[in-house]
């Protein structure tokens, strides 16, 4: 039996926040369908607020932009990763409803 192919299509959203036309936080959310579900998920990946600019909401901003784009995607769940040392991140995220879910296992190339 051979292993045979084919391309889906993904779909990537970057939230930005700018201070003085300079990019001072930012957040990227990918769209994805697969055949076990009829509705897509999302994947929310690189969020990131500039050291000067942190504990000013500005994270929380942005994350709830990503739920709420999801949502209005009909994604049917939100995936979040973050490293493990990301204490504030990962209270950020539990704060605006996720739950720790398990492990990530990647490749870096």
């Amino acid at each position: 039996m051979d292993i045979k192919q084919e391309t889906t299509n993904a779909r990537g959203i970057k939230f930005f926040i700018e201070d003085g036309g300079q990019e001072i936080a930012r957040a990227y959310l990918y769209i994805f369908k697969n055949d076990l579900h009829k509705e897509p998920f999302g994947f929310m990946e690189d969020v990131f607020v500039a050291e000067e600019y942190r504990s000013q909401g500005l994270g929380t901003k942005l994350v709830k932009k990503v739920i709420e784009t999801a949502k209005q995607n009909n994604c049917y769940k939100l995936v979040a990763t973050s490293r493990h040392e990301r204490s504030k991140v990962h209270d950020l995220y539990e704060r605006l409803g996720f739950k720790d879910w398990g492990k990530e296992y990647r490749i870096d190339f």
